[in-house]
């Protein structure tokens, strides 16, 4: 009698519990491509279309995958898409004489991508290399965006750390051999993994799958060629920063701005300057470093959830 009372409620509380998961929307990350002009775009889609839509945009040198699972937490109220970019995870990587590397590209073909999934507003997740690409999706069409969340998406020279001027800015300024060169070292597994522990309390909470991942991406032939043709067009972003801080005033746009405090790349300033031009951003600073879901995925997710609560119906 007691094992069948037992049993019984232990099927009981199952069941409930699966009928819960499947009512908060987190049963499933679908896997998908989308063929956009010449470029197939793997995408992770997640949540009902029916609800508002959450856009997010990995980094460098990472994918999709960072967000892998943050996905299904944020699918439980949104629909969330989350796309690789050319060159990066499972999306085509065109030869770099094949395809136009720069963010204004990437941006386009990003515009063209959610148009052709049917998204026609959003809010943006921006992270790292995903920012630049997210604040000029905003000045493109800024009616179609509902909120912006900056997870290390820096949009302010205040948040351009030291390493920028050792590795990047000699590279801008005149690329040669020499230059180069020191650019290429950022395309080795020891900063990979520089990028997934510097700043972390704990290092260990991060899995080897991701800089392993990350690294394999990398080595894939014709990719280095790509990822110097994208760290050398990103001096655009910077000179595009007053045109991004022109529009956040005028439009004022809900933003949410949660970084990892001890990010070698991406600094602190560059979080708090978001109130010169929006005073009334959030500004959540967190104890941990560059891809902080590794290790702050709870306290970011109830971040971003709360945030969206309030400004995104």
């Amino acid at each position: 009698m007691i094992t069948k009372f037992w049993r019984g409620a232990a099927l009981a509380a199952a069941l409930t519990f699966a009928a819960s998961a499947a009512d908060m929307g987190a049963a499933r990350t679908d896997h998908k491509t989308k063929q956009v002009g010449e470029v197939k775009i793997f995408y992770r889609e997640a949540g009902s279309p029916a609800r508002p839509t959450i856009v997010l945009l990995h980094g460098y040198p990472s994918s999709s995958h960072m967000f892998r699972n943050l996905i299904p937490i944020l699918a439980a109220r949104y629909h969330v898409v989350a796309p690789d970019l050319p060159g990066f995870g499972y999306s085509d990587q065109p030869a770099v004489d094949k395809f136009d590397y720069t963010f204004a590209r990437l941006t386009d073909l990003m515009d063209d991508f959610l148009s052709g999934i049917g998204v026609e507003k959003y809010s943006l997740y921006a992270f790292d290399y995903g920012a630049p690409i997210s604040f000029r999706l905003f000045v493109k069409h800024p009616e179609r965006v509902q909120a912006i969340i900056s997870q290390n998406g820096n949009a302010y020279e205040a948040g351009l750390s030291p390493f920028w001027a050792e590795y990047l800015v000699p590279y801008w300024n005149e690329r040669n051999p020499e230059t180069e060169k020191k650019a290429r070292e950022l395309l080795t597994l020891g900063i990979t993994k520089f990028q997934y522990s510097k700043g972390f309390r704990n290092p260990d909470n991060v899995s080897p799958d991701t800089y392993t991942l990350d690294q394999m991406n990398l080595d894939r032939p014709g990719n280095q060629d790509i990822q110097l043709a994208l760290f050398y067009d990103y001096r655009t972003n910077v000179k595009q920063y007053p045109q991004w801080h022109e529009a956040l005033r005028k439009v004022k746009p809900p933003v949410l701005a949660v970084w990892g405090k001890n990010d070698p790349i991406f600094s602190p300033p560059g979080a708090e300057a978001f109130k010169k031009d929006l005073p009334a951003a959030e500004i959540r600073l967190l104890d941990t470093g560059h891809f902080a879901l590794e290790e702050d995925l709870d306290p970011i997710a109830n971040y971003i959830l709360a945030f969206l609560a309030k400004h995104v119906r």
